[in-house]
């Protein structure tokens, strides 16, 4: 096995302008906690790890110029679209969803039942990033009706 017995061994890295502002939005929006904030000498992030339960989110300012920096846009960069988006599971959507709403950030998918499983929705961050939010726990074993329709593949 190649992969390290960690907590968790996949972490989204994230950019953002206004870094400060983006780390207390999501942990006041969403619900992460700050693990490691290392600030710049100009107000910049260089790096900061947020978790959200057993996950993480690592994230530094678009200020931060190094070979890193150089290989991400910013979604407004390019039209708002996406290459990667990050999916949370939560407890509750619908109570993140209306947290969310309060803040005036885009929904770009309303809350609904999934099919698969629990209710989710999707929206961006204030600067763009996308994010799914929902109920459904993807290590849980899947609904009888779609293992009995030829819908479960790997193993």
């Amino acid at each position: 096995m190649t992969a390290k017995q960690t907590r968790s061994t996949v972490t989204p890295c994230l950019r953002y302008r206004d870094a400060p502002r983006a780390i207390e939005w999501l942990c006041e929006t969403f619900g992460f906690e700050k693990q490691l904030i290392v600030p710049g000498q100009y107000g910049e992030i260089r790096h900061a790890q947020l978790v959200f339960g057993n996950g993480m989110i690592m994230l530094g300012s678009t200020a931060v110029q190094n070979d890193y920096g150089k290989l991400i846009k910013q979604p407004d960069d390019i039209g708002g679209m996406q290459t990667q988006t990050i999916s949370l599971s939560v407890n509750d959507a619908t109570e993140i969803y209306q947290r969310v709403k309060r803040t005036g950030v885009e929904i770009i998918l309303d809350l609904v039942e999934a099919p698969y499983g629990g209710r989710g929705f999707t929206c961006r961050d204030l600067e763009g990033h996308v994010w799914s939010i929902g109920e459904y726990d993807p290590w849980a074993e899947l609904p009888k009706h779609m293992q009995d329709h030829g819908q479960v593949q790997g193993g």
